[in-house]
């Protein structure tokens, strides 16, 4: 099966390539040089990794392959989320907004936004990957 971002954008809670584009850019722009915020950037944007691996490979696999493999996919998203939350409340503590962290939106308001905050995961390491040539 060969999917297109154009099936993607008309999703529930899809967030377009512009919208994650900004909202990162806010993340770049509020951890700066703090030693501590990169810290916990770099901490998420490996677990983002491991759960964009697991992610891409989703749809390659039988259904059977995804039963065996949805506790562990769960559980990298989960990890996922705890991070993104951790660098956060970190930036919030240090006198930043994290509005983004907002705009993301939290999986006990929905479950789309637990979808959209794995595709914004998703997207940063899309980002990583093509600038690592």
């Amino acid at each position: 099966m060969i999917t297109t971002y154009e099936e993607y954008i008309k999703l529930p809670k899809a967030l377009p390539f512009e919208q994650m584009q900004a909202i990162h850019k806010q993340i770049v722009l509020e951890v700066g040089n703090d030693p501590d915020a990169l810290e916990l950037y770099d901490d998420f944007i490996k677990v983002a990794t491991r759960y964009a691996a697991i992610r891409a490979n989703w749809l390659l696999l039988s259904r059977e392959e995804k039963l065996d493999q949805d506790s562990g996919r769960t559980s990298c998203h989960d990890s996922v989320i705890t991070h993104l939350n951790m660098l956060a409340r970190y930036l919030k503590q240090q006198g930043k907004t994290a509005a983004w962290r907002d705009e993301l939106g939290y999986e006990e308001d929905g479950s789309y936004n637990r979808k959209a905050i794995g595709d914004f995961a998703c997207y940063l390491v899309f980002v990583n990957s093509i600038n690592a040539r």
